[in-house]
Order: C-alpha cells, then sequence, then structure tokens
C-alpha cells in the first residue's frame, strides 16, 4: 500500500514524497523525474521494483502538492534530496532519474558520492552538442501547420487552461515513436503534469547552462558507484549518439530499449521492467554478499 508524506525542509519549503513497498529493506530506490517544472509522473514504474526494495517518488520543490515560491538553483534541489534521505532514515539510495532527473542524480553524485548505493540514468543527461540535432529531428516529426501552432503558442503571454494543454501536447507527442499514440500520451501528460513552473524551468535551465555537467564529467566518472547504467530509447528525438558518448566518456553500459521514444516505458512497459528488475536484483545481491561477508 502506498504511503504518503510531507517533509519539512531546512528553509522551510515542505515537499510532498510517496513511498511504495517494504522500507525495512535497504537500500531504497529513489524515482527522479524530469522537467525541471514538472510534478512528479513516475508513478507507474514504481510498481516495477517495489517488491525488490521500497521505492520513494516526490514532487520537486515548486511543483506539484509541493508549493513554493522562490528562485530555483541547482544546489538547493541536491540539498533538498539528501534532506529527504534523512526523513526516510536512508543513508544511502539507489538514485532512478528520468530526463532532467538524471542531471539532478548526477549532481547529486557529485556532491554526496557516499550516498549513491546505485544510478541508472534513463534518457540523459545529454551533454555535449545534441540540441542541434534534438531541434532537427523534433522539426522533421512536426507538420508545418503544428510547428506554426507551438511557435503561436509560445509567444502568448498568458495562455488559457487549453493554450497550456495545446501547447504541452505538441511540444511533447515528438518524443514518441508512433504519432497517433504519441499524441494521445502527449495529451494525458499536459493534462495531468500540471500546473508546469515556467519559472523554475527557466531558471535551472540557465544555471545548467552557466555550469553544464559537461565540465563535470571527469570528477563524475571517479565518483560513480560500483553499480551504474544509462537506459535510453532509440526513437527519442534527442540523439541516441549523445548518450553513447556520454557511456564512453562515463565509461558505463548503455542499454537500448528498440521502438521507444523518451518515456520507452509507455512503448516498451516489458523490456523496461525488465531492466530496472535486473537492475535492482543487482544491487540487492551486491548488499548480500556485502552483508555476508562483514557477518
Amino acid at each position: 500500500m502506498e504511503k504518503q508524506g510531507l517533509a519539512s525542509m531546512s528553509d522551510q519549503a515542505r515537499l510532498h514524497w510517496t513511498e511504495l513497498g517494504d522500507t525495512a529493506r535497504k537500500p531504497p530506490v529513489v524515482l527522479l523525474h524530469g522537467g525541471p517544472g514538472l510534478p512528479d509522473y513516475l508513478g507507474e514504474l514504481a510498481p516495477m521494483v517495489a517488491d525488490l526494495a521500497p521505492v520513494y517518488r516526490y514532487d520537486q520543490r515548486g511543483t506539484g502538492r509541493s508549493p513554493w515560491q522562490g528562485r530555483h538553483l541547482l544546489a538547493r534541489h541536491v540539498a533538498d534530496l539528501a534532506e529527504l534521505l534523512d526523513t526516510w532514515d536512508a543513508p544511502e539510495a539507489v538514485l532512478i532519474g528520468h530526463s532532467y532527473g538524471t542531471d539532478l542524480a548526477s549532481r547529486f553524485c557529485l556532491a554526496h558520492p557516499d550516498r549513491v548505493a546505485a544510478m541508472l540514468l534513463m534518457c540523459g543527461p545529454f551533454t555535449g552538442d545534441w540540441r542541434a540535432g534534438y531541434r532537427a529531428e523534433r522539426e522533421l516529426r512536426m507538420s508545418v501547420a503544428q510547428r506554426t501552432r507551438l511557435q503561436e503558442l509560445e509567444a502568448v503571454p498568458r495562455r488559457t487552461e487549453e493554450q497550456e494543454a495545446e501547447l504541452l501536447t505538441l511540444a511533447w507527442f515528438t518524443d514518441h515513436t508512433e504519432p497517433g499514440r504519441g499524441w494521445d500520451w502527449a495529451a494525458q501528460g499536459a493534462r495531468r503534469r500540471r500546473p508546469v513552473n515556467w519559472a523554475m524551468n527557466a531558471e535551472l535551465r540557465e544555471e545548467g547552462h552557466a555550469d553544464p555537467l559537461d565540465g563535470h564529467l571527469s570528477e563524475l566518472r571517479a565518483c560513480l558507484p560500483a553499480r551504474a547504467e544509462l537506459l535510453g530509447g532509440t526513437d527519442d528525438p534527442r540523439p541516441m549518439a549523445a548518450l553513447e558518448s556520454l557511456a564512453r566518456r562515463l565509461a558505463l553500459p548503455l542499454t537500448r530499449v528498440e521502438g521507444a521514444g523518451h518515456e520507452p516505458w509507455l512503448e516498451q512497459p516489458g523490456a523496461v521492467r525488465a531492466r530496472l528488475r535486473r537492475f535492482v536484483r543487482g544491487v540487492e545481491n551486491e548488499v548480500s554478499k556485502v552483508g555476508g561477508a562483514d557477518a
């Protein structure tokens, strides 16, 4: 049964979290959602591994059920995760990040390597010169009318609810392999992943551009946990070549999920479930071996 709670941060912000599974089992899994600026949307992933380890999710500050006003900083979001682990009585955790959540996981690992038992980076982080290829592929997947309409909506200073949903659907449907189903998934997400904290999105992106993860890859490679992997959908409009380059630079294995885009669990749930379970089981086995050796 899922449990929910609110955790108070050191700056008085309150973050909403959910828990699924037996919390007596250590280490827990923490799912880090993307955005930035979206509420948590990884509820479909939690049951895939909750019988193997407890799974925690949370709405990042300023999103979903974690209302907060103020400037967003990457270091503060890293600190939030550390304080949440303290709340959950978890000295370390298995981090599974998606999209922007992979950047957050990587920066947390840089700051707190002793608290990362293992790390699976799903559909990110994208480093290097990947944006031009992403924009070109995204445009190829849209009609002229769709591109024009998206630009019109982006220029509207104060969008109505209907306009916001239309903008998000247009922005997200190209993330998927098949246009028809992709449109349906994007439309569902446009209704559920609301409201978008656009200020948070702009502030964290600006800081990320000023201090890109690219400049910390050697340091990240040196502090990665023994078990760390990358996973990506082969049909993600963001170039797979960027993930392949990152895998080489970090010396990490990369799982390619065929027939899947930026949210591979939607299009290939069986393949993603199998990969996540193998990953978490591997961590569980390593913990058991260490425990046996200590005994």
